[in-house]
């Protein structure tokens, strides 16, 4: 160990955080929440006890039943389901509190079909844990639905021991999920009608980039590229290293012709060389709006789109909109999106295995998402 951190791990995150700049293939940036879920999940929860939760396993009882439900604490836009419901079904099915050593993972199926099929898997986990109660996990809202608080977004039942020792990790994800849903529904919303889009950045966290633009997605925004292989971003440092706006503007078409190729431009002056040059899309750094409208006035009639970036707020995302631009970058979305406040209250059975906990024995607010640590 070194300075507390697993090299092991560190080393995983590492890797994991560079492939998602340098991948063998470019990721789709529409796909559908799926294997991605699951990975991620895998890796995520990584961080969690992998051979045992010490306080679940000392106060809780192997074959208690418990239900629970993640509910919202504020306004706002759910985003990462599936993912929390993967994460729940990743420690239920295999049962990590119930064994003092790790056994191995067991496939898991897709995270979006949260309800199971596999019952003979399932009884055979149980078995193994002590415990008889089966296992149901359910999304009741859809992502990119706002949430109200008290509105319950999804229900898990099974073995309290493992619903305890998911409960932070699933929270963690579907709260950071949707706290970039919610700050990416502000923005649109803000700039609604003006015809320009808000798009994210590669400004996100390590390893979790798919799932914060699938999240930014659910708020009604859209993807800017997801990895350095899908377009061109010629920067201001690439100016400098190949000479000028035009000269790097060439030396990327050159060596990659057909590519799409972004130029970066914190001058009026370097959007004309820019649009003479054939760029594709301009963003403009840190222009006034007196600049960004310029810069419209000289791409516009050329076909060439424009991206506002760089010291944009919230109060003023409408009037950057209406300078005609057709995106604002906001890398806030991903690098600093305040998680949404959800938790999870569970509802605890005096009896061991299946069957329905009485009415009076429920414990609200348990397990409450901003109480655990």
């Amino acid at each position: 160990m070194s300075a507390g951190l697993d090299p092991d791990a560190l080393v995983m995150l590492i890797r994991g955080a560079v492939a998602e700049d340098l991948p063998a293939l470019p990721a789709d940036p529409v796909a559908p929440l799926d294997a991605t879920a699951d990975a991620a999940v895998r890796t995520v929860s990584s961080y969690d006890p992998d051979s045992v939760d010490t306080t679940s396993v000392a106060t809780v009882p192997p074959d208690l039943a418990g239900r629970g439900a993640v509910v919202a604490r504020a306004r706002g836009v759910v985003a990462g389901l599936p993912v929390a419901a993967a994460v729940f079904e990743v420690v239920l099915t295999d049962r990590y509190p119930a064994r003092h050593e790790p056994t191995g993972v067991r496939p898991t199926r897709d995270p979006s079909d949260v309800h199971r099929g596999d019952a003979a898997a399932d009884e055979h986990a149980d078995a193994e844990s002590g415990w008889t109660g089966g296992l149901d996990i359910e999304i009741v809202a859809s992502d990119g639905d706002q949430v109200s608080p008290g509105d319950a977004v999804l229900t898990v039942a099974g073995p309290v021991r493992a619903l305890l020792t998911a409960e932070r990790t699933a929270l963690n994800l579907l709260c950071h999920l949707s706290g970039v849903a919610t700050a990416t529904r502000r923005w649109v919303d803000a700039v609604d009608g003006t015809g320009a889009a808000i798009r994210d950045t590669r400004k996100t966290l390590p390893g979790l980039r798919a799932l914060e633009k699938y999240a930014v997605r659910c708020g009604g925004g859209r993807n800017h590229r997801m990895s350095l292989a899908d377009a061109a971003l010629v920067k201001d440092n690439h100016v400098v290293a190949a000479g000028g706006v035009a000269a790097a503007f060439a030396a990327v078409r050159a060596r990659f012709p057909g590519l799409p190729v972004e130029v970066e431009c914190d001058t009026v002056a370097q959007v004309a060389e820019a649009v003479t040059a054939g760029a594709d899309l301009i963003l403009c750094d840190n222009m006034s709006l007196d600049e960004l409208r310029e810069s419209v006035a000289i791409a516009r009639p050329n076909g060439v789109e424009l991206e506002a970036s760089g010291g944009l707020t919230l109060d003023m995302a409408r009037r950057v909109a209406e300078t005609g631009v057709d995106y604002l970058a906001i890398g806030a979305l991903t690098h600093s999106a305040p998680a949404l406040d959800l938790g999870l209250d569970l509802d605890l059975s005096p009896r061991r295995g299946p069957g329905p906990a009485p009415a009076s024995d429920v414990a609200p607010e348990a397990g409450a998402g901003s109480g655990t640590p």
